[in-house]
């Protein structure tokens, strides 16, 4: 039994865990959902929520404090600005875990860490799909008003393939042009000689 072991060393050294550490703290802020290892989302999580609490409240003091975690000036802000504010009504318990199962390659028992406000963006494929259908419908209603202009389409686009295999055939007819112009110059002097 590991009796009074204050937390989880994940198997690395202080500095490379430190640095891990800090580096899922800043991406769980930026992206507010993140995938990793339950061993891992349960470390990250206690330096989170830490951390959302100091936002809390916008000071120096704790700016500075979350600066020496967090290195990046964009997610700090954010951190202060906007998570949390978002959370100012909450006394704790700021993220949650949710299992995914195990992963393929090692058995890893993998796990979602996310903030406990997030919302998935399944609004967003429903107004894609709307905005969508109004393309093809003002498109089809075009198409049914116009359909000259779909005919002189389709012409310029058969005279367009025509230039392009015309010139693709004018290429080799101009190199033999070429090659016998000089066989004229040549037999043209002897003519003006007699």
């Amino acid at each position: 039994m590991n009796h009074k072991m204050g937390f989880n060393p994940l198997s690395r050294t202080t500095a490379h865990r430190r640095a891990m550490l800090r580096n899922m703290v800043t991406s769980l802020f930026r992206y507010e959902r993140i995938t990793t290892t339950k061993a891992k989302a349960l470390e990250v999580r206690r330096f989170a929520e830490k951390l959302i609490t100091r936002g809390k409240v916008d000071s120096v003091h704790n700016r500075r404090q979350a600066a020496r975690f967090i290195q990046d000036e964009i997610i700090l802000a954010k951190l202060f600005k906007d998570i949390g504010p978002r959370m100012q009504d909450r006394n704790g318990g700021y993220t949650r875990i949710m299992k995914l199962g195990f992963r393929q390659g090692d058995a890893a028992d993998m796990a979602i860490l996310e903030l406990v406000d997030y919302k998935l963006d399944t609004g967003k494929s429903s107004d894609k799909k709307a905005e969508k259908a109004k393309k093809d419908d003002t498109a089809a209603s075009t198409a049914e008003k116009t359909p000259a202009k779909k005919a002189s389409a389709k012409k310029a686009a058969g005279t367009s393939a025509k230039k392009a295999s015309g010139t693709a055939a004018k290429k080799p007819a101009a190199k033999k042009t070429a090659k016998a112009a000089p066989a004229k110059e040549e037999s043209a002097p002897a003519e003006n000689k007699e």
